[in-house]
């Protein structure tokens, strides 16, 4: 992945209102270089189609204050809500560094639910913010889980304490990590907690969610110099406690 994705972590946050960011427009040739900065995203799973769709505000029912909403659409293969996660986040760090405000909007609806034969997923809302300043100024001061409910085993120096301020729906944080021979990463869900979600949509967000922090975690595998070798597991949506997603061999002897 494009390695300036990994700094923007540190500035990145939601928007969940655009207010006082001012009134500057995203140009048409910011338009442009979206769709085109997309193209160069890495997919999770190569052989899930996905396309995006990059529409005004009020074509869609986000109401938060934004310009535009991206329109995020897929194949229906396994593990297609976790894909659009990896490359929608790889999107959302590529719009901050243009300073461009975001907002994963779940629940908001569009007319357009099909898109050459593909469905639609998920939105993010967009809009340009004329200050820095408008953005995060210190990550570590974010309502996160502490380390060790998402994170059991031996931590790793520059990937432990980055990868629990990935966000989340409804910032459920639903992730596990072991750290044992190899790291697994599961998705986690505390047995009748759901937070403030509908129970039917609690899995469908929350695969969304786990791509976003396999983004997250290969960022930072990568600023570390860590080498990896990725297994991905087919993760359905059961209402289990624990679903496995991937497994990484790392050797961090080796990279000393």
């Amino acid at each position: 992945m494009d390695e300036t994705l990994y700094q923007m972590i540190f500035k990145r946050k939601s928007f969940h209102l655009f207010r006082n960011t001012g009134d500057q427009p995203i140009t048409k040739e910011e338009l442009q270089d979206i769709e085109n900065a997309y193209k160069k995203c890495i997919p999770l799973y190569p052989d899930i189609h996905t396309e995006i769709r990059i529409v005004p505000a009020e074509e869609t029912t986000c109401k938060r204050g934004e310009e535009y909403c991206i329109l995020l659409y897929s194949e229906k293969k396994d593990n297609y809500l976790q894909n659009i996660g990896y490359l929608g986040e790889q999107l959302d760090l590529y719009l901050v560094s243009r300073n461009i405000g975001t907002l994963w909007y779940g629940i908001g609806k569009t007319d357009e639910i099909s898109y050459h034969d593909l469905s639609f997923v998920i939105m993010i809302a967009i809009k340009k913010i004329e200050s820095e300043t408008s953005f995060r100024k210190d990550m570590f001061k974010s309502k996160r889980k502490p380390i060790e409910e998402i994170w059991e085993g031996a931590g790793i120096t520059g990937v432990t304490e980055v990868v629990r301020f990935t966000p989340s729906a409804c910032n459920t944080q639903p992730w596990l990590v072991k750290n044992e021979k190899d790291i697994s990463v599961y998705r986690y869900k505390k047995t009748g907690k759901r937070g403030i979600m509908p129970a039917d949509k609690v899995s469908y967000y929350n695969r969304i969610d786990i791509g976003i922090f396999l983004c997250f975690m290969e960022l930072c595998f990568q600023k570390e110099g860590i080498k990896y070798n990725r297994k991905l597991f087919t993760d359905a949506g059961e209402d289990r406690e624990l679903c496995l997603n991937a497994i990484y061999q790392i050797d961090l002897e080796e990279e000393k």
